[in-house]
C-alpha cells in the first residue's frame, strides 16, 4: 500500500473534507445542463416604487419637516420654465443634466416647523381642487399623519402666495383642514386677489382660477389671519422676506434657531435645474416675468452666499437643499446629511 504524505498542519480529516469539496464541483461542472433548468423562484409580486411622504431635519433647537402634497409626472420643464427661449434649448439643458427631455416630476412640497412652542405649517398643498388633485395629490393631512401628527395640532398656517397648490388644502369637505391655526399671508397678496382685478383675466387662465380659489378658500379665513409686509415676524425665528413677481405679493420665510438657518423660498423655483441655472428665463406661472427673474437672482444669490439651507417648494422631494454658484447662474444641491447633525 502507497504511503500518502501528508502536507504539514493537515489532518486526514482535512483531506476528506478537500477531496469531497473536490469531487461535489467536478459534478457541478459535469451537469451545467441540469443548473439552467432550474426553475427561477417567482413567487414575489413586484411592488412597484416607494413613495417617501415626509422627511424630518433638525434645524438648532427646531424640527423641520418636509411633507409630499402630490405626486405626478408631467409635460415638461418647457413652458413652465423658459417659456421665452425656444422648446429645444430647454430641453438640451435637460439632456445636459442626464434629465428626460420633455417629462418632469415637480415637487409640491409643504413644510412644517416645530419651535417647541408652536407648530407652524407653510402651504397647505393642492387639496381637492389644485393643480394635482386626488389621487396624485392632495396628500397632505395623510403625510402629516405618516409625520406622527394631526392637523388640530397645527396652531400657524403661513402662505407664501395664493396660488391653487399652495391654497387648496385650507378647506377639506368644506371646512378648515386645520381647525385651531390662526393664518398668515402678505398683506400685498391678500389685498391683490380680493380685488376685482383676477377675475378680468379669460376663464381658462391660471390668474383667474386662483383668484376664484381664493375667494372659497382664504376669504372665509380673514378674520383669523394676520397680514405681513416683508421682513415681519411670523413667530420668534421667523420673518418674512420679499419675493414678489411669481405674484404681486408672493413671500419667502427666514427661520433660524440656535445660528441654523432655513430658507423657505415658495415658487423661487419651477425645476432645480432649469430655474437656477437660468435664473432670467421666463417662468410661465409669474405674472410679472421681470419682476420674476429678479427675485431669483436675488434670492438665489443670498442663498448662495450666506451658505443656508433651502426649503424649495416645487424641486424633487424632499424639496431640501443648497444653492452654489455655477458660471452665470446657480446649482441645486440636495441635503445629505448636513442637517443631521
Amino acid at each position: 500500500m502507497k504511503t500518502v504524505l501528508l502536507p504539514a498542519g493537515c489532518g486526514r480529516r482535512d483531506l476528506l473534507s478537500r477531496r469531497a469539496l473536490l469531487t461535489a464541483a467536478a459534478g457541478l461542472v459535469a451537469a451545467p445542463a441540469l443548473l439552467r433548468s432550474a426553475p427561477a423562484d417567482a413567487a414575489a409580486p413586484e411592488l412597484g416604487p416607494s413613495t417617501q411622504t415626509f422627511q424630518r431635519v433638525r434645524l438648532g433647537a427646531f424640527e423641520v419637516t418636509s411633507l409630499l402634497d402630490a405626486s405626478a409626472m408631467i409635460d415638461g420643464p418647457w413652458p413652465i420654465v423658459g417659456e421665452d427661449r425656444p422648446a429645444g434649448e430647454v430641453e438640451a439643458l435637460m439632456q445636459a443634466n442626464l434629465l428626460p427631455a420633455k417629462r418632469f416630476r415637480p415637487g409640491f412640497s409643504p413644510t412644517l416647523v416645530n419651535t417647541g412652542r408652536e407648530l407652524v405649517l407653510f402651504d397647505t398643498g393642492n387639496g381637492a381642487n389644485g393643480f394635482v388633485p386626488p389621487p396624485a395629490g392632495g396628500w397632505l393631512v395623510k403625510s402629516l399623519a405618516a409625520a406622527g401628527y394631526t392637523p388640530e395640532q397645527v396652531d400657524v398656517v403661513v402662505l407664501t402666495h395664493a396660488h391653487p397648490d399652495h391654497i387648496g388644502g385650507l378647506l377639506s369637505g368644506g371646512q378648515p383642514t386645520f381647525p385651531k391655526a390662526r393664518y398668515v399671508i402678505g398683506a400685498t397678496e391678500f389685498d391683490f386677489w380680493k380685488s376685482d382685478r383676477p377675475l378680468a383675466a379669460p376663464k381658462e387662465s391660471n390668474e383667474y382660477g386662483s383668484a376664484v380659489m381664493f375667494r372659497s378658500h382664504v376669504l372665509p379665513l380673514a378674520e383669523r389671519m394676520s397680514f405681513l409686509a416683508a421682513d415681519g415676524e411670523v413667530v420668534p425665528g421667523i420673518r418674512a422676506v420679499a419675493a414678489h413677481g411669481h405674484t404681486p405679493g408672493h413671500l419667502a420665510f427666514h427661520v433660524e434657531s440656535e445660528g441654523k438657518r432655513l430658507l423657505v423660498w415658495g415658487d423661487c423655483a419651477h425645476h432645480e435645474v432649469a430655474s437656477l441655472a437660468r435664473p432670467d428665463w421666463h417662468a410661465l406661472f409669474d405674472q410679472d416675468k421681470q419682476a420674476g427673474a429678479a427675485t431669483r437672482r436675488r434670492i438665489y444669490d443670498m442663498a448662495a452666499t450666506d451658505r443656508v439651507a433651502v426649503a424649495a417648494y416645487h424641486t424633487s422631494f424632499p424639496s431640501l437643499g443648497y444653492v452654489e454658484r455655477r458660471g452665470e447662474g446657480y446649482r441645486w444641491l440636495p441635503v445629505t446629511y448636513q442637517l443631521a447633525l
